[in-house]
């Protein structure tokens, strides 16, 4: 009881916190906002919704692109679902709220027991899908009062999380309010099982669904494509700033190479600091580039959101940012393009790298001159490049699959409550 009551005031003081911050931070200000009357809009939405709902949530960009294979698999077999996309940060409602394979995409409200009772009594979900680690206390009651099943997937756990730990009560009767589990791996299987948790799965994770869909049939981005005809090209994947440091003798020294940089965050601030980390270079952003003076620059720098995961088809190979401080982007989707992939030194919760690490088909790098090494190694060698690229589209293929097994339990369930 105590604890279910740190953790409702924990929620509420969140809310409060992050209203002043919206006066000084325009994430935060989106956070607030998007939540403005949103219980009330959600109401009208549904007032004469007679269809069956199925709830998707996902905390941000990344888990969306793990529940969007699941997401468009389910809307094709269950067409006569509603289906509802949440999300929690705004860096990925505000990218996805547009998103046409869900009937309504909302914020989720803050996890109240009054609001999660009245979202959860407004869309009458049948079933609700929680992307990788959402757990929250309140929506899981309501649910269960709604008599909802709720399912998560490519869920992750590791050992050291409340949950597995003495005292961990609380954080345990939440994950027991599920009806099942998809985990990515063995370890996160066992962990559930330690805690008496038994209708679980190992299934895998649904981006690897995801890339070779991707992959398949990739965005056409005809001024990427004029930049790298010709040329060897690397392309660099939500890079930070610690990333950029680290490639700066590698770009300024190789002039035989292009490189094609989507930074994490696009504001001109950080993208000044590219063009200036690289001044030996000729830098352009996406935005001023034509078809008439493309050719002309070394560097193309990507200033939008949703044009990386296609650009990697362009790549003799990647780097992957976030492996030094912020946490490793994602490198299954140059890895589905079967190029090899050069990331920072810190990957070790992050299963796929320490996997590719291990089959050499990632090469983690500590510093600048380490990684001017093996870029030029890449660019020089042509079968390393060949070989290192082959062992990261193998490890995807071997992957695949993990989104038929989650729709076929649905289809499953679904039909014995029909």
């Amino acid at each position: 009881m105590i604890q279910e009551q740190l953790y409702n005031m924990g929620n509420v003081a969140f809310g409060g916190a992050m209203k002043i911050a919206s006066f000084l931070h325009p994430k935060a200000k989106l956070f607030i906002d998007g939540r403005k009357g949103l219980l009330s809009k959600i109401s009208s939405d549904f007032k004469n919704n007679t269809r069956p709902v199925a709830w998707f949530h996902c905390a941000s960009l990344g888990e969306f692109e793990q529940g969007r294979p699941v997401i468009e698999a389910f809307r094709t077999v269950f067409t006569d679902y509603l289906i509802v996309l949440t999300f929690y940060s705004p860096s990925g409602y505000e990218v996805q709220k547009e998103y046409d394979q869900a009937d309504f995409v909302y914020y989720l409200p803050i996890d109240t027991k009054s609001n999660a009772t009245k979202f959860v009594e407004t869309i009458q979900p049948k079933i609700a899908f929680f992307v990788k680690y959402e757990f929250w206390h309140n929506y899981l009651n309501a649910l269960k009062k709604n008599s909802s099943r709720i399912i998560s997937f490519s869920t992750i756990f590791r050992p050291d999380q409340a949950f597995f730990k003495k005292g961990g009560g609380f954080q345990q009767n939440m994950l027991k309010k599920f009806d099942f589990f998809f985990t990515q791996d063995q370890r996160s299987f066992d962990l559930l099982s330690q805690i008496n948790i038994n209708s679980k799965e190992i299934a895998g994770d649904t981006r690897f669904d995801r890339v070779a869909e991707i992959c398949a049939s990739p965005k056409q981005i005809p001024l990427a494509q004029q930049f790298s005809e010709g040329n060897q090209v690397a392309v660099v994947g939500s890079s930070w700033p610690l990333d950029i440091e680290a490639l700066s003798k590698s770009v300024n020294s190789i002039s035989s190479l292009k490189w094609i940089i989507a930074p994490h965050e696009i504001s001109d601030k950080k993208i000044q600091f590219i063009i200036d980390t690289f001044s030996s270079r000729k830098c352009i952003r996406y935005s001023k580039a034509t078809t008439e003076n493309i050719n002309q620059y070394d560097i193309l720098i990507i200033d939008n959101i949703g044009m990386l995961s296609s650009l990697y088809q362009f790549a003799d190979f990647a780097y992957v940012g976030g492996a030094f401080k912020e946490g490793l982007h994602n490198i299954l989707e140059p890895a589905t393009f079967g190029i090899p992939i050069v990331i920072g030194a810190e990957f070790s919760k992050f299963i796929e790298a320490i996997a590719l690490v291990e089959r050499k088909g990632v090469i983690s790098i500590q510093s600048s001159e380490e990684c001017l090494s093996i870029i030029k190694k890449l660019v020089d060698d042509v079968e390393f490049r060949t070989t290192t690229g082959r062992i990261t589209k193998q490890y995807v293929n071997e992957n695949l699959g993990s989104t038929e097994k989650i729709i076929s339990y649905c289809q499953k369930i679904i039909s014995e409550n029909q």
